[in-house]
This record gives structure tokens, C-alpha cells and sequence, in this order.
């Protein structure tokens, strides 16, 4: 399943995220790193199945590119 979580980088998205991955689903990370952390998701981006985009999500034209790719959000 491909997934798109938005504010991985905070505690609860990173830790979502490392399940997914675990799992085996595609992970995109779309954060503005506002309040989230590099360092939460740093192993996490030497996993194939997963990527990170910085951002934000009242982007309209960035979350539909990244929406229109993905199973779920």
C-alpha cells in the first residue's frame, strides 16, 4: 500500500511511519519540520520504501501531487 503521512516527522508520524515501512508499505513523509525532527525519521531514510518531503501541507499543489499517488493519508 502506498501511504502518505503528513507531520511524520513528529513523534507519533515517525513511529507510524516505522511500522508501515516494517510492514512493508511505500512511506512518503511530507513535514515542515516546524515541530517535527530530522532525527526522528533519519533511519528511516536509508530505507528503499520510504522518502521525505519537506513541506507544507496547505501547499495545494504539492499535497495533490503527493495525494494522487498514494492509497491512503
Amino acid at each position: 500500500m502506498n501511504v502518505l503521512i503528513t507531520g511524520g516527522a513528529g513523534f507519533i508520524g515517525s513511529h507510524l511511519a516505522e511500522r508501515l515501512v516494517g510492514q512493508g508499505d511505500e512511506v512518503v513523509v511530507v513535514d515542515n519540520l516546524s515541530t517535527g525532527r530530522l532525527e526522528n525519521i533519519a533511519l528511516l531514510r536509508e530505507k528503499p520504501h520510504f522518502s521525505f518531503v519537506e513541506g507544507n501541507i496547505c501547499d495545494v499543489g504539492l499535497m495533490e501531487s503527493l495525494a494522487g499517488k498514494c492509497d491512503v493519508i
